[in-house]
């Protein structure tokens, strides 16, 4: 008995690293945040949560930077933007939209654009696989979705 517990044990032990490896955490969807939620976010204060929960909801991440830019410049909105994001559409995104991911080129932008409709999230990873590192397709699937996947 002893033994089966130890193997448990070491099987949970040796996945851990790959799960800290692979995890990644989730980003704050404005849409569904508390005003609580909005304020412990980077440069947002109760007047800026306010603000986001009045004009909810956002259907683009456009939308959002529109609201928030009254109040905040770009190098902020990019910080807030690696904690907080509107989910994006990968079929619908406007350049616009795709060029709000943080650290997004405009070449990956329309390689984003280039393998359009997107059926899964399984062919995104596969097609922007082939531009960037593993790490980094997990980083760029944090703010997008497939509709109905």
């Amino acid at each position: 008995m002893i033994w089966k517990n130890w193997l448990v044990a070491a099987i949970l032990l040796a996945s851990v690293p790959a799960l800290a490896q692979n995890a990644r955490p989730a980003l704050l969807n404005p849409n569904t945040a508390t005003e609580a939620h909005l304020v412990s976010m980077p440069h947002l204060n109760a007047k800026i949560a306010q603000a986001i929960v009045a004009k909810r909801p956002f259907a683009a991440p456009k939308d959002l930077d529109s609201v928030l830019a009254a109040s905040l410049n770009e190098t902020q909105r990019q910080q807030l933007y690696t904690r907080m994001f509107v989910p994006l559409n990968l079929n619908t995104a406007t350049p616009d939209d795709i060029m709000l991911i943080p650290g997004m080129s405009r070449r990956m932008m329309g390689e984003f654009r280039e393998y359009r409709p997107y059926r899964s999230m399984g062919q995104f990873r596969y097609e922007i696989g082939k531009y960037v590192s593993k790490d980094e397709v997990a980083r760029l699937e944090r703010f997008v979705f497939v509709p109905g996947k």
